[in-house]
């Protein structure tokens, strides 16, 4: 039986997709652009050719395959997501409920959120019209035709009209936001969730973490003045950043985010925040959540570069440090905020 094989054409790569006997398609990228960063070269997907060049032309070589995993490889985002999600609340109490997955970008987090509760009402609200056209045709190929993918055309305020929910998720999205727009943001978010709703903010850098590793990969930048981090930002790091405003590094998210920013800016309500730990899925606490999340990166790092020796050796290293670190700090000195929110009337 012939090899089915297709060559996309892209100035920067080379990028071939062979049918495998499976039904899946199994993607190559070789980059002829020795500078670009690619964390994922090879992977396997169910998406047809026309959904891989959408991709393609909106995300780049460098992360065709990162962007494709996300959605569909279990121990990336989806695990990740089940964890910050469902270790607080069950399936059960999401059934006939309502999400707003806010910033939903191109989907990943929606289908998986698809997926996981098939009997939510799911929402997804994205301000860039390119991402938001790859989730809906993410949406048509999974058949998921509940699920509502909004466009926001302001990035200040909320479409109109779009009601109440039970639940609202920024995933990874938070650090994304602008300071005035998570002041404003923000709130109209609390409002819209009902009484009793919780509100989930994960996969956020914090603020204050010694190492600001999401967009600098610089140490004691979360400590300096707004000035001296954008001259150190251009000149120390290794992410080619020179031609970036201070306005562009906040929107990649190199200040990140604190509890007690988001607790003060919910403050300002008739209901009270109230912070939640997380409880199930054999999960005691929010550092439980940062060892889960650190596993998974090491499983794919293990797939993608590591071998087996090293693999065990470094989650072994991660244990201890985990262990260690718990009983020095707690977890209120996490890389990342992996949070949940209890909208409750005062007293």
């Amino acid at each position: 039986m012939d090899v089915i094989k297709t060559t996309l054409k892209h100035k920067d790569a080379k990028i071939e997709i062979e049918k495998l006997t499976s039904g899946k398609n199994r993607i190559t990228v070789t980059l002829l652009d020795k500078t670009l960063f690619m964390p994922y070269g090879i992977c396997e997907t169910t998406y047809p050719v026309n959904l891989i060049e959408q991709i393609l032309s909106v995300k780049g070589p460098g992360w065709l395959c990162d962007e494709i995993m996300r959605d569909e490889s279990i121990n990336y985002a989806q695990d990740n997501l089940r964890y910050d999600v469902l270790s607080y609340v069950s399936e059960d109490e999401f059934k006939n409920k309502s999400i707003l997955d806010f910033g939903c970008g191109s989907g990943a987090s929606t289908m998986t959120l698809c997926r996981m509760l098939p009997f939510t009402k799911i929402v997804g609200i994205e301000i860039d019209d390119k991402l938001l056209s790859i989730a809906r045709s993410r949406a048509r190929h999974h058949g998921f035709d509940k699920v509502t993918l909004l466009h926001s055309q302001n990035a200040n305020d909320l479409p109109g009209d779009i009601g109440e929910f039970d639940y609202i998720i920024l995933n990874a999205v938070y650090e994304h936001l602008l300071p005035l727009e998570r002041k404003t943001l923000l709130p109209r978010m609390w409002d819209l969730l009902r009484p009793n709703g919780i509100l989930f903010i994960s996969e956020t850098p914090y603020r204050y973490f010694p190492v600001e590793f999401h967009t600098t990969g610089l140490p004691f930048i979360n400590y300096l003045p707004d000035k001296i981090s954008l001259f150190y930002a251009h000149n120390f790091s290794i992410r080619n950043l020179k031609d970036l405003t201070w306005e562009d590094l906040l929107r990649k998210g190199i200040r990140g985010g604190s509890i007690n920013e988001i607790l003060k800016i919910l403050n300002n309500s008739e209901y009270k925040p109230v912070l939640l730990e997380p409880s199930r899925l054999g999960v005691k606490d929010r550092f439980d959540l940062w060892h889960i999340h650190m596993n998974n990166y090491l499983e794919r790092s293990y797939q993608r570069r590591l071998n087996k020796r090293s693999f065990i050796f470094i989650r072994n290293i991660l244990l201890l440090s985990s262990k260690l670190l718990k009983a020095l700090i707690g977890p209120n000195l996490l890389p990342r905020l992996s949070i949940a929110i209890k909208k409750l009337p005062f007293d």
